[in-house]
């Protein structure tokens, strides 16, 4: 179980240091926006190529900071009767979603998306509007975030485990209020 664990740490650091970046992007994303509005409307120049970079960084933040949200337990539930069981009961649930619905579902769109971005860098394919970027690093961004997921929800499947066998002391996170 050992060497699960420093997986699971290995996992957990992968995703903080997504987590970071994405941090990062908010910023970056926010100015592109911020900056294509005013020279659009100071100006009268707007640009496709800011515009989609704009939309890039945003699905960037949501593809690459979900892993993280996960890690932190910021993704949405409903706790009806979570708060209300033991911290076993809570990792039995969490382990059971983990393996019954969350690790198959990205695996599935990782392992969807993967050809998506093979042929969009294959044909070199661009936007259709002018002054347009590549699609290609947009298109690598959907198994990479889907990877992540999958990789935190094998590294929470290890926790639960831990939790469950009593080789850990339960995960009593909070979902964290800056995810």
């Amino acid at each position: 179980m050992n060497s699960l664990f420093t997986l699971s740490r290995w996992i957990d650091s992968l995703n903080e240091s997504a987590g970071k970046l994405v941090m990062w992007l908010v910023l970056i994303a926010t100015l592109v926006a911020t900056g294509n509005a005013l020279a659009k409307y100071l100006l009268g120049e707007g640009s496709n190529a800011w515009l989609e970079a704009q939309w890039y960084g945003f699905g960037a933040m949501f593809l690459l900071g979900a892993g993280y949200t996960l890690r932190h337990n910021g993704h949405v539930r409903i706790d009806i009767l979570y708060q209300r069981l033991s911290p076993k009961g809570q990792a039995w649930i969490d382990l059971l979603g983990g393996v019954l619905f969350l690790l198959p579902v990205a695996g599935l769109l990782a392992w969807l998306s993967w050809p998506l971005f093979l042929e969009s860098w294959r044909i070199q394919e661009m936007s259709p509007d002018e002054g347009g970027l590549i699609r290609w690093p947009v298109k690598l961004l959907l198994p990479l975030g889907f990877a992540l997921l999958l990789l935190q929800c094998i590294s929470e499947i290890i926790k639960r485990i831990g939790v469950i066998r009593g080789d850990i002391a339960p995960i009593t996170e909070k979902p964290s209020e800056e995810v």
